[in-house]
């Protein structure tokens, strides 16, 4: 597997820029999150710079002044990294290398890291070790420095041209050899998921660090790992969940982001089959994060990719104890109010009446606040579901409300 880059207790920079399509509001949300990125990879973030601009340089990706500033305060700071919140084409990132004279990642770059840090099975380090030499292919010049014979120049010239094509033609060789392993793992999941007979299956889908594992952990009574930090599950857990009586299966996914690389969608393709392959979906959204709503609309273009959009879906609004609107003062008559200001009986009265019949649910899956509507809920759908594949066990499974007390 390829080298980790290894962020642990680094300084590091973060560069964004302002353009017509992302405001300064914008690229401060896409910042904080590119910050978190780095805590999660183990980088403390010590300074952002940001730069107006119609489109990046192509070149360098901002502009020579700005990249002075960034030069001098990296000098001063000790900086062992800087990290921009945009993928850099490999020429924009060899000439910044040369500039700055430090590592350089970009967004992708830094969500590969986290992925080869988290990956635990084979399964997932593979299709990771996959994303990484496809992300990696383009950017083998200057990779060694036994490649810098391919500058030119007197004396210069000979076997650094061989020496290039050799490792580009290994990098392919492993592609190829990480594909067909992938196909063959792919061919016993799915042997695997055949084996699990006719129950139903429901999939967690959700923006990363929303609360899916945890939720899983609360319902499954299982000890999937949970930790507040992104991308803490990548390996695909499935569990047998009973509802009253109802048995279902439960999986848990990985999960997605803005600006998720375009490898890490091809690799993890087949890991999604679980969500693909699902009856049922729990979209889980975490209701205290600014901006969930775009969260919500990151989530669905991706599984528009995967071809999922149109399952039977429960919106689940997850982490009602952290929601906190933002208020306005009594005498304030010039602050407007906006959707940071709704309560969550606002919000419940917004688009979110409209999702489907009461399949708006508002939980809490850390203090386990409304997980009993939250499981009537489920057993409803899933019943449904059942009842129609097989029609003569409706008898078996009553409605919710019908079976008695629920024992814990």
């Amino acid at each position: 597997m390829i080298e980790k880059t290894d962020l642990s207790y680094e300084r590091t920079i973060l560069i964004g820029i302002v353009t017509k399509e992302q405001d300064q509001e914008k690229l401060e949300e896409y910042l904080d999150e590119l910050e978190f990125l780095t805590y999660t990879a183990g980088g403390e973030v010590i300074k952002r710079f940001s730069q107006r601009m119609d489109r990046p340089d192509p070149k360098t990706f901002i502009g020579s002044g700005k990249m002075n500033d960034v030069k001098e305060f990296a000098a001063e700071n000790d900086i062992g990294a800087v990290i921009f919140d945009d993928e850099l084409s490999p020429a924009q990132q060899k000439n910044i290398e040369k500039i700055l004279k430090c590592k350089i990642l970009d967004r992708t770059g830094l969500i590969l890291d986290i992925f080869a840090q988290r990956a635990k099975t084979s399964y997932a380090r593979t299709q990771v070790e996959l994303a990484q030499y496809e992300y990696l292919l383009p950017r083998l010049a200057g990779m060694w420095t036994h490649l810098e014979r391919q500058r030119g120049g007197i004396g210069m010239r000979g076997p650094g041209e061989t020496e290039i094509e050799t490792d580009r033609r290994i990098v392919r060789d492993k592609i190829s050899l990480l594909k067909k392993k992938l196909q063959t793992i792919d061919k016993q999941m799915e042997v695997q998921r055949g084996n699990r007979g006719q129950l139903v299956r429901v999939a967690l889908v959700g923006y990363t660090n929303v609360g899916k594992s945890t939720l899983m952990n609360v319902i499954s009574k299982s000890e999937v790992f949970a930790e507040n930090k992104l991308f803490a599950t990548l390996d695909t857990t499935v569990r047998k969940v009973v509802i009253r009586n109802l048995p279902f299966l439960l999986s848990d996914t990985v999960g997605f982001i803005r600006k998720l690389p375009t490898q890490l969608v091809e690799s993890f393709k087949s890991t999604l089959d679980e969500v693909r392959e699902a009856d049922l979906l729990l979209h889980v959204v975490d209701i205290s994060h600014p901006n969930f709503e775009e969260h919500i609309d990151s989530v669905n273009q991706i599984l528009t990719e995967i071809e999922t959009l149109g399952k039977p879906t429960i919106m689940v609004f997850n982490k009602i104890d952290a929601y906190e609107p933002e208020t306005i003062d009594d005498d304030d008559l010039i602050t407007e109010k906006t959707s940071a200001h709704f309560t969550l009986k606002e919000w419940k009265k917004t688009w979110m009446s409209k999702v489907g019949d009461d399949n708006a649910l508002f939980i809490s899956a850390l203090n386990k606040e409304n997980m009993e509507h939250f499981r009537k809920k489920v057993y409803e759908a899933v019943r449904e579901i059942h009842i129609t594949r097989f029609p003569y066990n409706n008898f078996l499974y009553p409605e919710y409300d019908k079976y008695g007390e629920q024992k814990e």
